[in-house]
């Protein structure tokens, strides 16, 4: 099945990957020469996987129309508040029946729109062609094809179980589902509640914090998926509380090593310096943070993380202020 991967960033170039070693006919693109130079001629990406062998099928190039021609499957793999601007330029060569796929996990800024809602509406294609894909997806164990597993969702179950069999492999097992509004949820507020985490592991506090701040974060996440008419089985799965594991626990993890640097005492632009990759919770804890507000649902955690990386609070004050919260009782959705 051709397809084309829009992004040669680490879980783009990952991705690719495993759809090459499923079988497809896979293009990867990118911006900068050099970085495609390798790809196809040395078959690594050294910037964002070095060390890494890529399968030698796998093409690379520069030229987005080049890779979506006859493309039956379109991956974006670009950052969450840059999808619009970059969409707006590929769409006119995008295949009329072609299945848009998102590995971004975010909501977009000043819209509080999800991922598939900012494709359907610049793409011009309904819910039926966008699938996305989330779960823990830590790129750079997938692509050292350590076993894991991730969810393929879409509203169309045939399209879902089109895009699974594309992206089977060995050492990723996929599963399909229909509630997209849950997995992208549950992709997008993980990445806050690992800056939260990341700022406890900063400030030398231990595992029931980190237990503490999981739990409590995927309440909140639960809570507004609720509000937004996600399936509330969505939430212990895969791209539940899955993705919130891997991403509040493990050092590959963007979001929880910032939020690690904030809690160490750096200011915003010295992790963004050190971090370099995009942290996509520094941006979407504010567009997550809208989507509540306008639903009505109360996301402290979140709110929180926006307060230290929009509005001054220093990282040292955001546990305190968590449990100085009044007492109430634990109930997973409502709580």
């Amino acid at each position: 099945m051709r397809t084309a991967v829009l992004g040669a960033g680490s879980w783009g170039t990952t991705f690719a990957k495993v759809l090459a070693d499923a079988g497809g006919d896979v293009t990867l693109v990118g911006r900068r020469p050099e970085l495609i130079a390798a790809v196809a001629e040395r078959h690594e990406n050294p910037d964002y996987l070095p060390g890494v062998a890529l399968p030698p099928a796998l093409r690379a190039t520069a030229e987005p129309a080049e890779a979506l021609d006859k493309a039956e499957i379109v991956v974006l793999a670009v950052p969450a508040q840059r999808l619009r601007e970059n969409l707006a330029r590929w769409a006119p060569a995008i295949e009329p029946d072609a299945t848009l796929v998102s590995l971004m996990k975010g909501i977009e800024l000043g819209t509080a729109k999800r991922m598939s809602e900012v494709i359907g509406e610049v793409a011009g294609c309904g819910p039926q062609r966008v699938a996305v894909v989330s779960g823990p997806n830590l790129a750079r164990e997938i692509a050292e094809e350590q076993p894991a597993a991730t969810v393929v969702a879409c509203v169309e179950k045939a399209r879902a179980e089109l895009l699974q069999r594309a992206c089977f492999t060995p050492y990723l097992r996929s599963y399909t589902n229909t509630d997209v509004v849950g997995c992208e949820l549950g992709g997008a507020v993980k990445n806050v509640i690992a800056l939260a985490a990341g700022m406890a592991e900063g400030m030398g506090f231990g595992d029931n914090t980190r237990a503490s701040l999981i739990t409590r974060g995927l309440a909140e996440t639960a809570r507004l998926g609720a509000a937004l008419g996600a399936d509330p089985l969505t939430f212990a799965g895969l791209a539940g509380l899955g993705d919130l594991v891997a991403t509040c626990s493990s050092r590959l993890s963007r979001n929880r090593t910032f939020g690690e640097r904030l809690g160490r005492g750096e200011s915003l632009e010295q992790a963004k310096a050190a971090v370099r990759t995009t942290a996509e919770g520094v941006q979407s804890c504010r567009s997550v943070l809208e989507l509540a507000r306008r639903v009505g649902v109360d996301v402290p955690i979140t709110e929180g993380v926006v307060r230290v990386c929009h509005e001054g609070l220093p990282a040292t004050e955001l546990v305190p202020s968590l449990m100085g919260r009044d007492m109430k009782d634990e109930r997973p959705v409502t709580a």
